[in-house]
């Protein structure tokens, strides 16, 4: 876009013919009144904030702007200077005036520019006078100027004119912050032209408004636009910070952050940020609104298959880990992982993964690895894991890996949510705690706070078993997961409203022995035990059949871990948790009941036993494990 002449006439407003068809049509009757909204013109603009003193990149952020200002579509875009690097002569000032006209022509809409001081001041020899004002005017368009659009008028000023007296240009000195006469003249006397129009906005590039270097200056302008009586916003920039400086004679005062400028950046809410505003005319007001750039989404970029990918992969997609983090009797490591990971989508995906740890004494090789991962494709890598050697204390955190994930749909990317897993710990070398003098129970708030034993370690052959526990609730909830490994698969033993229920998935489909009345008493010790022989689901409450199921069928397999005192969704994570206390955990091979029995709070480990807590005093982040198999649950709060 290049200006050239701009008429300073006012035009006749456009005619609306009368419509005979009512502005409300339906065939129901209601005594509701819905009110329409106003006929009149209305529209809406954009204004770019400065994009220079920033680095080279921020082309890119303006570039950015321009795709969220293409999706939201107002009529034209506004600048307040700042638009090159400048500080420089004629050869480079073209290349960066180049490069920014060409991103600003991307817009679907026309786009006007003001003059900053990054855009006219010339540094080098052989300086013109006029510096690059010439550049400005041949390049972008007149220094000042005025155009109607609808029933509203656009004033662009211009605040880096020479000292009439010394020809020095500088923003730091009020004695160069005056409008030249020929440009207040030029202001007068096209404001009264304009007098008429619904709405006036001004703009340029030094917030003059707001004095200290700026000087006075700006009160006999201000007076000029008061006394018109339509003028209704200013808009500035130069101090990249967006700040608002109320209304003051009807006339609003806007200063904006940066489109690429430099900036803090620190503190968005308090205007440090790249943003642009968005300028909203109705008839008899104004709304403005400010968008951090890059938030804007295209409505039309999210389809179905985006919409149901991304879904799918936040919910299913999560790295393979290969090997074995063994930590030796002073809990140090040298071992390694293979990590891999496969896209199931039909989109790229820009990934990631990168080793976590809480405990400094982990260290990782590589720290991080980045790449972009094709559509079907799969990726391998080795990390190395090694852990100073110091002995067990209460500072003892394992590690985890972390994996961030975009997708790179077509015209939008999707930051997927951060997934974290554990890495395979083995803790072998764990001395069993000693037999305490009073009973321990493990004490629970939730389900951030239960315990678990990844399937790898828990390798439960198919057919007949007998899951069991105590429990002591402080209140039963709606759904209450107990010892849980469920997920359209597996087992788990649930006690919704104090009703104990046990499920098994055989062949396809639950089955599940469910009690029909309470059971179970707040804030009582109660044992809960689920056995499946091979033909019959059957759940125990305090030694007696409480209910039972006929079923048989091959056990469907997961991959999720178990969890004791809680449920776990379909992304392996802990929900519904128990608050209250839990103790004697037992997982065994074979129907360990078929008759009443009386329930040990202490039960022993035999060869059937693949899971015995006794939930005596934490060893680290560990539940010890009594059965032969070594395996320990991994507390997730600690």
């Amino acid at each position: 876009m290049l200006l050239t002449a701009l008429p300073l006439l006012l035009c006749q407003q456009p005619h609306h013919p009368h419509h005979e068809t009512p502005r409300l049509l339906t065939d129901r009757e209601s005594p509701v009144t819905l009110e329409l909204t106003d006929e009149a013109d209305s529209f809406s603009f954009a204004v770019f904030g400065d994009r220079t003193g920033g680095p080279p990149e921020g082309v890119k952020v303006l570039a950015d702007a321009v795709r969220d200002v293409n999706i939201i579509g107002p009529d034209l875009v506004m600048t307040v200077g700042d638009l090159v690097q400048g500080y420089n002569q004629t050869p480079a000032w073209m290349v960066q005036a180049v490069e920014f006209k060409g991103i600003m022509d991307g817009l679907d809409m026309p786009w006007f520019p003001v003059a900053g001081n990054h855009d006219i001041y010339w540094r080098g020899g052989e300086q013109p006078a006029a510096e690059h004002e010439g550049n400005f005017e041949a390049f972008f368009g007149p220094l000042w100027y005025a155009f109607r659009h609808k029933n509203s008028w656009f004033y662009v000023l211009y605040s880096d004119e020479a000292n009439p007296q010394t020809g020095e240009r500088n923003f730091n000195k009020a004695e160069c912050q005056t409008m030249s006469p020929e440009q207040f003249f030029w202001l007068k006397k096209t404001l009264q032209q304009t007098k008429e129009a619904e709405n006036v906005f001004v703009f340029l590039h030094h917030p003059r408004w707001l004095g200290g270097n700026y000087g006075d200056d700006w009160k006999r302008v201000h007076k000029e636009l008061a006394d018109v009586g339509n003028v209704k916003a200013v808009f500035a920039g130069h101090i990249h910070q967006m700040k608002y400086s109320g209304k003051t004679d009807g006339m609003e005062y806007f200063a904006l952050a940066t489109v690429g400028g430099a900036n803090f950046g620190d503190m968005p809410e308090a205007g440090f940020l790249h943003q642009f505003d968005l300028v909203t005319v109705r008839k008899g007001e104004i709304s403005v609104a400010s968008f951090p750039v890059g938030t804007v989404d295209d409505v039309r970029a999210v389809t179905v298959e985006v919409s149901r990918e991304c879904r799918q992969l936040a919910d299913q997609m999560r790295p393979n880990l290969k090997g074995l983090l063994e930590l030796d009797a002073n809990m140090g490591c040298k071992s390694e992982l293979s990590i891999s990971l496969t896209n199931p989508s039909s989109r790229p995906l820009d990934i990631t993964l990168s080793g976590l740890a809480n405990d400094p004494r982990w260290y990782f090789a590589p720290d991080h690895h980045h790449f972009q991962l094709a559509a079907g494709e799969t990726t391998e890598f080795k990390m190395q894991v090694r852990r100073w050697a110091e002995p067990l204390d209460r500072a003892l955190r394992l590690p985890q890996l972390r994996m961030q994930a975009d997708y790179l749909g077509e015209g939008v990317r999707v930051p997927l949510p951060v997934r974290t897993m554990p890495m395979p710990v083995s803790a072998q070398h764990l001395t069993p705690p000693p037999t305490p003098v009073t009973e321990q129970a493990f004490a629970m708030r939730g389900a951030k706070q239960a315990a678990m034993i990844p399937a790898r370690d828990l390798a439960l052959p198919d057919g007949p078993f007998t899951l069991e526990g105590w429990v002591n609730a402080d209140r039963f909830a709606d759904r209450q997961g107990f010892l849980c490994k469920t997920e359209s698969s597996e087992y788990g033993i649930f006690l919704n409203k104090g009703m104990p229920e046990f499920s098994v998935y055989l062949d396809g489909k639950y089955v599940s022995a469910k009690t029909t009345r309470a059971w179970l008493k707040p804030k009582q010790w109660h044992h809960v035990a689920g056995v499946f022989d091979g033909q019959e689901v059957r759940v125990y409450v305090d030694g007696k059949l409480a209910a039972e199921a006929s079923g048989s069928g091959k056990r469907k397999l997961n991959t999720f871990p178990l969890y004791i005192g809680a449920d776990v969704n379909n992304r392996g994570q802990a929900v519904d948790g128990i608050y209250g206390q839990l103790d004697g955990v037992r997982l065994s091979t074979g129907a360990r009941y078929s008759d009443e029995f009386t329930p040990l709070r202490r039960p022993e480990a035999d060869a059937n036993t693949l899971l015995l807590l006794h939930m005596d005093p934490m060893i680290g982040p560990w539940l010890y494990n009594f059965a032969p198999n070594g395996v320990h649950p991994l507390k997730l709060a600690h």
